[in-house]
């Protein structure tokens, strides 16, 4: 089995650029993804999702991103990424579920099923797509209504005429209980009181809350997303959710679930026909735990005080899209990092003998 010089496992924006910067450089590799086709986690988002509503996409490295428009985000990025493998030609391997990557005498193994592959580098670009995080709730077992989550959202079309418990801090539940308000009777639950922006999002303002998440990366804490930490706007397509009132009656979390609603904390029952978790992801690299980089405070330490892309435990593995790179502006600047980080380990650590 020949032993490539990396790896990179993922093909939505980080894994695309990582790959194009990669073979900037000469470096031989492939790209392994678990999909059936181009697009990364935008092909699975719901149909009402469109290049209008998102917050942007920026271009892969030596392109144009899809127009703002009214098209269908799960259509226009997927074409977008399908068009840059080809123009590029990236040797994008599909579908791969990598199941887990292990050390064998200092080459690392990716293992997917029956498959393998060997390599000296790997660059993990894995995303949170496939990881979305459920809280645990007591009784929410026994509901007997439909329980949801981000990764599972239909369109707002499915909730109309229904109450709707939407759960979460973030943007995405604000961006549910825009779309969902005038067509269904909505309610709004979080841990904590949500921190609103009254300035413009400047470019110093998206710097400063990179760099509050890449603290966390360099001490070894698990990351936060970096729209966790830039406080919440409302977009005109939510202002008529804003006239209804909803976000202002957002509610403390409840205490239980019961099979027909929420009991609150003082005791109050509220009848619900679904609830929406918008509770967000964790980062997908559970087919890394072979390789112990986890610090003993939680997640990855990238080097560089965070900034970096190189795992400070074994400088063997770039990780992009994680932390601080989690968007698609922060992934195409660590995609460059990346390959930089392993041509910086190629030319420094001595080519393995080929294992036959």
């Amino acid at each position: 089995m020949d032993i490539l010089d990396s790896i990179v496992i993922g093909a939505g924006q980080a894994g695309l650029s990582s790959s194009h910067h990669l073979r900037r450089l000469g470096i031989g590799h492939v790209v392994l993804d678990a999909d059936e086709a181009p697009g990364g986690a935008w092909q699975h988002r719901w149909d009402a999702l469109t290049m209008q509503d998102v917050h942007g996409v920026a271009e892969l490295p030596g392109s144009v991103p899809p127009p703002r428009t009214a098209e269908r985000a799960n259509r226009a990025v997927p074409a977008y990424f399908a068009g840059y493998e080809r123009t590029h030609e990236l040797p994008v391997i599909r579908p791969v579920r990598v199941d887990r990557v292990a050390d064998d005498d200092g080459i690392l193994v990716v293992h997917a099923g029956d498959r393998s592959w060997r390599s000296r580098t790997l660059v993990n670009a894995t995303g949170t797509w496939t990881q979305p995080f459920l809280p645990h709730y007591p009784g929410m077992e026994t509901f007997l209504g439909e329980q949801l989550h981000t990764v599972d959202y239909p369109g707002p079309e499915h909730f109309r005429g229904k109450r709707v418990l939407v759960v979460g801090g973030g943007a995405s539940a604000v961006q549910f209980l825009g779309a969902l308000a005038p067509i269904a009777d909505v309610m709004w639950a979080t841990r904590r009181p949500p921190v609103w922006r009254s300035d413009d999002f400047t470019p110093e303002a998206g710097a400063a809350a990179v760099a509050l998440v890449e603290q966390r990366v360099a001490q070894g804490l698990a990351p936060q997303s970096v729209v966790s930490v830039t406080g919440l706007m409302l977009r005109p397509q939510e202002q008529e959710a804003a006239r209804l009132g909803v976000y202002d009656a957002r509610r403390p979390m409840f205490e239980r679930i019961e099979p027909d609603g929420v009991r609150w904390a003082d005791g109050s029952f509220e009848p619900v026909d679904v609830i929406l978790w918008a509770t967000g992801f964790r980062p997908a690299i559970g087919h890394l735990a072979p390789l112990h980089l986890r610090s003993e405070r939680g997640g990855i330490q990238l080097d560089r005080d965070g900034r970096g892309t190189t795992a400070v435990k074994d400088p063997r593995i770039q990780l992009v899209g994680y932390g601080p790179s989690a968007s698609t502006i922060g992934a195409n600047r660590a995609g460059r990092t990346a390959a930089r980080g392993v041509q910086w380990y190629l030319a420094r650590t001595p080519a393995a003998v080929d294992a036959g």
